[in-house]
């Protein structure tokens, strides 16, 4: 049995006796991964910070450096993709879904309970962006640019397969085609399906969440599947028919919707307030950056360190159990750019665009609870954060129409979420091709959307979830081991680059 083989079985068995265990024994489950979770989390808050950091800082550095001019591929090579598309699919596979649902949600979060302010206060206002952009800004993207990098230079520069293991061949030689190069590559599998099973879950409950606000359709366990049905059909159909129909095109609507709805509301809503609050908001965040970003206090007990654990923390270990996913799949898309515009256009971009967002969204929903009380902290303490976008849009001009186009962008980015999350999972389990079998695509879309439908009757969903975020913390070392393999590499290459 060849490699790849043995990846997919394994990976196949492993995510049976998960969804198992959780369709069986969910609150065992439930019990266990957050237990594990919680002394992670408790014990190794430092170690999650200062490696997010670490990854950061070293792309950082690479954009200065003499590497950044190397071409991800052959010297004459040009870019597959226009800036568009690419900025579109890289944005929309890493987290456009997830800025939709917590557009609103984490502003008003922190607002009512900030760590560090009075409670629903102009400082807790300010603090509440500012946190938020810090979640969603330059940290996630800088562990999804290292991971992408890192895929990107070896795959086209270096014609190794488009497997994360093959990234530790200049560490390991040989022995990445061994036991250490598949147990990497099933960690990163693992993390990926579990990661898109629950999103798949969760995305299908603030759907059904959304009709039920709009339409009063009622929101239960029948409406969710009904709904992951159609999705699944849908983000298939895409799947199978190529990156460049099915993701391109749809990246390219989602990014669309989003800026049509998110420029609709700056200019109907408190516009002075809005851009006041994304001017603000920007430059505390880069003032604040280093603190912030190592942020984690020695007291235990202390509030701010529940808040640290419960936001910052947790966050940084979802974005490492994504970065497999995200990551592979934007090095997929950017043959051709160089080192440094690779760089620059995974971190930038995705970061002023969020910052944009949150002033709008989350700015919006601060300005409707301090001056208009529209009671959507309420809302969301009563019904739940999936509640907050469709409650902050019912006080705008064209409610209705607003609800449903933001169901259908949530919808889009859901189904490109779930598309590149098969396409990456075929790469993973095909040996790194580029373009896998249509089959093993099917397979992995099955699995996902099966494994969302049964923990989602089962109650196993949040116990899967923390599974996933579970795997950062092994992850986290494959990212250290990536970073050290591929500076030994930029530093072995640049001589014989120089002397071409």
């Amino acid at each position: 049995m060849n490699y790849s083989k043995r990846v997919l079985i394994l990976s196949l068995l492993i995510s049976a006796i998960f969804v198992l265990w959780g369709t069986l024994l969910p609150d065992h489950l439930t019990s266990i991964t957050s237990n594990i979770q919680e002394f992670l989390q408790k014990k190794f808050g430092w170690f999650y910070l200062l490696s997010a950091t670490s990854f950061l800082v070293f792309v950082v550095i690479i954009i200065f450096s003499r590497y950044g001019s190397i071409k991800l591929g052959k010297d004459d090579e040009e870019p597959e993709y226009s800036y568009l598309s690419w900025f579109a699919m890289l944005f929309s596979a890493g987290m456009g879904i997830g800025l939709v649902f917590w557009g609103v949600a984490e502003p008003l979060s922190h607002y009512a309970a900030p760590p560090l302010a009075e409670k629903e206060t102009p400082q807790a206002a300010q603090a509440a962006l500012k946190y938020s952009l810090f979640h969603w800004g330059l940290h996630p993207w800088g562990i999804y640019t290292l991971i992408g990098l890192g895929l990107a230079y070896f795959k086209f520069r270096k014609n190794a397969p488009g497997l994360i293991s093959a990234i530790f061949t200049p560490i390991l030689g040989d022995r990445v085609n061994g036991p250490i190069g598949r147990a990497i590559d099933i960690l990163a599998i693992f993390a990926t399906v579990f990661g898109v099973a629950t999103s798949l879950g969760f995305g299908a409950v603030q759907i059904s969440a959304g009709l039920s606000f709009l339409f009063g359709i009622e929101n239960n366990f029948i409406t969710q599947v009904v709904i992951i049905v159609v999705v699944t059909v849908l983000f298939t159909l895409s799947a199978l028919s190529g990156l460049d129909k099915g993701i391109k095109y749809l990246s390219n609507t989602n990014v669309l919707l989003a800026v049509l709805l998110m420029f609709f509301l700056l200019f109907v809503g408190p516009t002075n307030f809005m851009m006041n609050f994304f001017t603000t908001t920007l430059g505390a965040y880069l003032q604040e950056l280093p603190q912030l970003s190592l942020r984690i206090t020695p007291f235990p007990e202390s509030e701010l360190s529940q808040w640290t654990q419960s936001w910052t923390i947790f966050y940084w270990a979802w974005w490492i159990a994504w970065a497999p996913f995200v990551g592979t799949f934007i090095a997929r898309i950017s043959r051709g750019r160089t080192v440094r515009e690779f760089i620059i256009g995974v971190l930038a971009v995705p970061t002023l665009f969020s910052a944009l967002w949150f002033a709008v969204l989350g700015g919006g929903g601060i300005y409707s609870e301090m001056f208009n009380h529209a009671g959507i902290v309420q809302v969301m303490n009563d019904k739940g954060t999936e509640i907050a976008l469709f409650k902050f849009l019912e006080q705008y001009p064209l409610a209705p129409i607003l609800i449903t186009l933001a169901i259908l962008l949530i919808s889009s980015f859901f189904i490109t979420s779930a598309d590149s999350a098969t396409f990456v999972l075929g790469m993973l389990t095909t040996g790194g091709r580029l373009n896998p079998t249509k089959s093993v695509k099917l397979t992995w879309g099955v699995v996902q959307s099966a494994a969302a439908v049964v923990l989602l009757a089962s109650g196993g969903l949040a116990g899967l979830q923390t599974a996933s975020i579970i795997a950062a913390f092994p992850f986290t070392f494959v990212m250290i081991g990536i970073g050290i393999s591929l500076y030994k590499t930029l530093k072995t290459d640049m001589p014989k680059l120089r002397h071409r």
